[in-house]
């Protein structure tokens, strides 16, 4: 072994350390997230009234943020429709919280993609600093207890199939 071998081992350590540490960080955040209550938040709607998260208690929610600018977020859409439409009897409700400046462009993308459920006005973004979330889109489940129980960053064709068994799963509880 040589001088050389030493210098490079305290920086390659230096290097690894800083990556577990903010790895560990990431963890932490996640579970913290999926651990405890979801939040609480009152935004306005599309629909003209106003709608507390607190008061879907007894329901599987899922909050959908999400942005008309954004492909994915379009994609995904008549997806989490149809998993509404299918599922809303049964206790689960479906939260669409749109972060446009321009509340003109959350209305006339949900108008026409014929949406049935609730979309909700974050122009401030304050719900979506409230959840951490920057990615778009990003999908949250809640369990009727109101506790974050599932967290998905952006969309890929067939995340619609997790999200369905995980709506299942939660409404067995």
């Amino acid at each position: 072994m040589n001088l050389r071998d030493h210098a490079i081992r305290p920086r390659t350590a230096a290097i690894v350390a800083g990556w577990l540490s903010a790895i560990a960080s990431a963890a932490a955040a996640a579970a913290v997230m999926t651990s405890g209550l979801a939040p609480d938040f009152t935004l306005h709607s599309v629909a003209g009234s106003n709608l507390r998260l607190r008061e879907q208690r007894g329901q599987v929610v899922m909050l959908n943020f999400w942005a008309s600018w954004c492909g994915p977020c379009r994609q995904e859409m008549p997806h989490l429709d149809r998993l509404y439409e299918k599922y809303r009897a049964s206790g689960f409700q479906l939260l669409g919280v749109n972060v446009d400046d321009d509340i003109g462009n959350a209305s006339g993308l949900s108008t026409k993609l014929g949406l049935h459920f609730p979309v909700l006005l974050d122009t401030e973004k304050k719900v979506s600093h409230l959840y951490d979330l920057s990615t778009m889109p990003s999908t949250v489940l809640i369990d009727r207890d109101g506790r974050v129980r599932y967290i998905h960053r952006g969309y890929k064709d067939g995340y619609e199939q997790t999200y369905e068994e995980q709506i299942r799963e939660l409404l067995r509880e």
